[in-house]
């Protein structure tokens, strides 16, 4: 699982760091938040700066009642989801790089 932080600068602009990758044994929410939890810990950040929330559509993410997002907004309520659109974007190329073979030599 990678861990990405978006946050404004000094400046005011937005800027994006990798925090960390970590390997997950399961893929439930639970256990993501978990690990989550300990790379938070690590680093000593915390949830109650969480401004936002975003990952892919998955059930196991975006469960309203037990999914990830709803243990982070249980610990924060001003941690709002919003869904990566950059996941439906890969989406996209995957399925239309497997209808059209040129396409995927491109890319």
């Amino acid at each position: 699982m990678a861990v990405v932080l978006r946050y404004v600068g000094k400046c005011g602009s937005a800027i994006e760091t990798l925090v960390g990758l970590t390997h997950v044994k399961e893929t439930t929410s639970k256990y993501l938040k978990s690990a989550i939890d300990d790379l938070f810990a690590e680093y000593k950040l915390s949830f109650k700066q969480v401004r936002g929330q975003g990952y892919d559509g998955a059930s196991n993410m975006r469960g309203e009642f037990n999914g990830l997002q709803s243990l982070i907004m249980r610990e924060n309520s001003t941690s709002y989801y919003v869904h990566c659109f950059a996941h439906q974007l890969q989406l996209v190329v995957v399925a239309v790089v497997r209808k059209h073979k040129c396409i995927g030599n491109f890319f």
